[in-house]
């Protein structure tokens, strides 16, 4: 059973004080007496799904032993890395995952309780491309107007953009693709997403009021040096701006994944330099306080996915 440091007055306290020292984090507004968070997460090289939950945003406890929820069966090597789950008007949470490192397809299945889980299927999004290296990190915001889901990714296609390849980083010089479906059974064909300039990945897209922001990695090994910026759009599918000044520090991270709580932003990432896992937080997205030293994440957690789910289905969760 995870324990959410009880007594109650202790965890009062707790995020009392640290909303002193930290005014831009207001844990008063975190997940309701009937919410939860769950935090989807991968180990190692990518040995399957894990989750992790948490009452306060702070501090988070494996569910299940910390053992997998769902063992990769796709591709050749069998990978489940970069999960992200959704949970659609359906009520079902939909998962995709990076399958391989060098496959032109994702991983997904889907799940009616983060239980018990569908076939899991190959989705070829970059097969057509001959010269696609990879498809890594996808995620998926459904899209409420078109009533379908936008799945996107990061690829590299050989000799595209030869301005920022890296012989460091192997030649890669990825940018952001993606498709929708409205039903993970038909998918739109695959069109550009975002092109920075720079070799990006890691993009995570959140809707905030009447537009939408886009949580990327900066890839690029010279200044900013692996860090976390943001852009923005009106649409869904871009066209997004240019990316901002890095909100993360003078450390790698990669992986980010965000959650706004009452009026301010959490975002969580992987200082995968140093194997543990990071967070910064801010009331207007533009000054960021560092607040990696608040958190606490479970050993050997890799970067993944912040969600919401009801107390009834923790309460399942916490018995299997």
């Amino acid at each position: 059973m995870a324990v959410f440091y009880n007594p109650q007055n202790l965890a009062r306290l707790f995020i009392f004080t640290l909303f002193i020292a930290f005014p831009v984090v207001t844990h008063a507004q975190a997940p309701g007496k009937n919410e939860v968070l769950l935090f989807a997460y991968f180990k190692g090289n990518g040995d399957g799904l894990h989750l992790a939950a948490s009452t306060d945003g702070l501090h988070w406890e494996t569910l299940k032993n910390d053992s997998i929820f769902l063992k990769p069966q796709v591709s050749q090597d069998k990978l489940l890395r970069d999960p992200c789950i959704v949970k659609g008007p359906d009520n079902l949470y939909h998962l995709v995952w990076t399958v391989s490192w060098n496959a032109k397809g994702i991983g997904y299945a889907n799940s009616p309780d983060l239980i018990h889980w569908s076939a899991q299927q190959y989705i070829p999004v970059m097969e057509h491309e001959a010269g696609a290296r990879n498809s890594w990190a996808p995620e998926i915001t459904y899209d409420p107007k078109q009533k379908s889901y936008l799945i996107y990714w990061a690829t590299t296609i050989t000799g595209l953009y030869p301005e920022t390849q890296s012989k460091e980083e192997n030649g890669y010089n990825h940018r952001m693709y993606y498709t929708t479906t409205p039903d993970f059974k038909k998918f739109s064909p695959t069109k550009l997403l975002y092109e920075p300039g720079f070799n990006v990945i890691d993009a995570t897209i959140v809707p905030d009021k009447n537009r939408y922001l886009l949580f990327l990695k900066d890839e690029t090994r010279e200044p900013p040096q692996k860090n976390l910026r943001i852009a923005e759009s009106q649409n869904l599918t871009g066209p997004y701006s240019v990316a901002g000044p890095p909100i993360t520090g003078k450390y790698w991270a990669e992986g980010p994944t965000a959650l706004k709580m009452g009026n301010n932003w959490i975002v969580y990432f992987d200082k995968y330099t140093e194997g543990k896992m990071g967070a910064v937080t801010s009331p207007d997205l533009k000054n960021w306080t560092d607040i990696s030293e608040k958190i606490h994440f479970p050993a050997g957690v890799r970067h993944g996915t912040v969600f919401k789910i009801s107390r009834q289905e923790y309460e399942k969760l916490k018995k299997i």
